[in-house]
């Protein structure tokens, strides 16, 4: 019997400034530490400046350990490179799935023919975090291109899921996960209206980039808001006021201790200190960019 979970927050993405880009971050906030097992969602929709490299423009190398930092690409594309030897780029519709594990150093720019495919980069960068018993393994990149990403329609046609990691309705996504979580993204026609079955012990979010959508029984989520659920039913139904472009997150929280800062998601302080050690010794490689 498919009951529906209650909304436990609304979350709204501030605007904020991230190095110079703008983003928006639903979370953390005060309101929001954190949704175990996502540490945090940032949403950018940038036009890319015409006067910049695109070598220059976007995020330059920075290192990463004990976490996922992963992007969903809804415009334009993300040329990722990292100190293990990956360089690819990923468009619109695909994602990019990096496990940092015990470190790794990766640029996130432009592709070089953005502005022949319109000059704008429209992405979710989330936070996974990562169990402590993986925290160390040896990072992993996973691309996924939007022509290999599993789809669930809705019977009318109005509602389209993309299935990246996890599994809804039987349909798999391509992607390894170090923990147990499923991320769709979600295309909505007006009156489209579609149920997400989810795993009773998952902490589960929405976050709305476009359009109005209503939660079944518990009231409407606007464009640039995070809904958060409560763990009280099976799933939950949305249905589409406006268009809508939504993403979804679910996973079991590892209820571990966290100790982070910056680039780094550990599990105590010393971890943390070691991961800046670590970092400025060189044992996180080297990017260079060419």
């Amino acid at each position: 019997m498919k009951t529906n979970r209650t909304i436990k927050s609304i979350l709204y993405a501030t605007p904020m400034d991230m190095g110079g880009m703008p983003i928006r971050q639903p979370f953390p906030s005060q309101k929001a530490e954190s949704i175990d097992p996502f540490l945090l969602l940032h949403h950018a929709d940038i036009k890319v400046p015409v006067h910049i490299d695109v070598k220059h423009a976007g995020v330059g190398p920075h290192p990463h350990r004990g976490f996922s930092p992963v992007s969903f690409i809804f415009k334009g594309g993300v040329h990722h490179r990292d100190s293990r030897g990956n360089d690819n780029v990923v468009y619109a519709g695909g994602t990019q799935w990096m496990n940092a594990g015990m470190g790794v150093i990766h640029s996130e720019r432009p592709p070089a023919d953005i502005h022949e495919i319109g000059g704008r980069q429209e992405l979710i960068q989330l936070w996974v975090n990562t169990p402590a018993k993986h925290k160390m393994d040896a990072p992993v990149y996973q691309p996924l291109t939007a022509e290999n990403t599993p789809v669930v329609k809705s019977e009318d046609g109005l509602v389209q899921v993309n299935i990246i990691a996890g599994e809804l309705n039987t349909v798999k996504g391509p992607i390894n996960t170090l923990s147990a979580v499923n991320t769709f993204t979600a295309t909505f026609t007006k009156g489209g209206k579609f149920f997400f079955n989810i795993p009773a012990t998952h902490n589960a979010f929405i976050y709305v980039l476009q359009g109005k959508l209503n939660v079944t029984g518990d009231g409407e989520v606007d464009g640039k808001y995070v809904a958060v659920f409560n763990n009280d039913g099976t799933g939950f139904e949305l249905e589409a006021l406006e268009d809508s472009i939504v993403f979804i997150g679910t996973g079991e929280p590892l209820n571990e201790p966290l100790a982070s800062h910056g680039p780094f998601v550990m599990n105590n302080q010393t971890e943390l200190m070691e991961a800046f050690r670590d970092y400025q010794l060189g044992k996180m490689g080297v990017l260079i960019e060419e």
